[in-house]
């Protein structure tokens, strides 16, 4: 038996650690507090109180999700500094899918052992993302677990809870054939696809993070880690004031072909024409490389169109005139017909 004494840290735990790198992002945390948070980060649970007097039917919307596998990416480059909007924006984007805007916003933090200054940068990041949306940062859960995660291994998790008013909630009305599919661009891969991503470009192609290929105008890692797109404030008011927007789709993981059906009626389907927007040079790098099938690369990535709306067709135009302005990019991609319930790619 040993006559040194055990402890928490040397059993690979930090406390200390933990808490100063918290101490150190709990100002920019505090900043994203709205009137309605009561209690914060440092209790057992956070307090937000409901206070929805401007809104009829108040329908609460959540959501829960991660960055998955793009933290091996960032960890190759070194650079996290984005991960913490990829969280936000991807959460916020999923219940806009509903109509709803956010109120509150909780993150996971898991790793081998906890990096002090990583961590303030993701948390950074993530206080930045919820204050352009109005959100509240508001707690949070950071696990050490040396044996679970590898060295240098991170997992990070967001759940995000919003509010929609029941008569504004999405999907809503009547679809119908006819209706135009907007696509709003993203900027790459977003925070999906990066297991295809990582075989193709370093594992079959041979690529290395710090390769510079023409056309990107950076290097791969950089065009990699390109922050996920937040449609939020050019998306959201127009929900508010306009009634022919009937569905709204976040294109992640599964595509055109998985995600725009999530929002369709059963007895209609979306023809896209692809030839309608050129896809990103980081996808056609990904296609070339690791030889990948047209079906596969348009149901694992978004191919270069990061949000859909459905719009009746008579105000599509005036749409997409609104999202350009608003600082997207933006173009009629489809339409609706009559069929049963899926996209094709024509």
């Amino acid at each position: 038996m040993s006559d040194e004494q055990l402890t928490y840290r040397s059993a690979g735990v930090d406390i200390d650690e933990a808490q100063r790198a918290l101490r150190s992002v709990l100002g920019k945390v505090k900043a994203t507090y709205s009137d309605d948070v009561v209690g914060g980060v440092g209790g057992f649970g956070a307090l937000y109180r409901a206070n929805f007097t401007e809104i009829d039917k108040p329908i609460l919307v959540s959501s829960i999700d991660g960055v998955g596998t793009k933290t091996k990416v960032a960890a190759m480059v070194g650079d996290y500094t984005n991960l913490g909007r990829d969280i936000v924006n991807h959460c916020v984007n999923d219940i806009l899918c509903q109509g709803a805007r956010p109120l509150f916003f909780l993150d996971y933090f898991g790793c081998s052992r906890l990096q002090g200054l990583m961590f303030e940068e993701i948390l950074t990041g993530m206080a930045e993302a919820c204050l352009e949306v109005g959100a509240s940062l508001i707690g949070g859960e950071t696990a050490e677990m040396p044996g679970v995660y590898t060295e240098d291994e991170i997992d990070l998790v967001g759940s995000i809870v919003g509010i929609v008013d029941l008569d504004k909630k999405l999907p809503r009305g009547k679809m119908q054939a006819g209706d135009s599919v907007i696509g709003i661009a993203s900027n790459g891969l977003h925070t999906n696809g990066y297991t295809l991503a990582r075989r193709a470009l370093f594992e079959v192609g041979g690529l290395s993070v710090r390769d510079s290929i023409a056309g990107l105008g950076r290097t791969i890692g950089a065009e990699l880690l390109r922050p996920h797109r937040n449609y939020f404030n050019a998306v959201y008011p127009i929900l508010q004031d306009t009634e022919n927007v009937y569905a709204v789709a976040h294109i992640t993981g599964g595509g055109l072909y998985d995600n725009i059906p999530r929002v369709l009626p059963s007895d209609v389907r979306v023809v896209i024409e692809k030839r309608s927007w050129t896809p990103l040079p980081i996808f056609q790098l990904i296609q070339m490389t690791g030889n990948v099938p047209d079906v596969e690369m348009y149901r694992t990535f978004n191919m270069g169109v990061g949000m859909v709306m459905i719009a009746d067709r008579f105000i599509a135009p005036a749409l997409v005139q609104r999202l350009n302005d608003a600082g997207e990019s933006a173009a009629v991609i489809g339409e609706v017909q009559a069929g049963s319930h899926e996209v094709q790619i024509v």
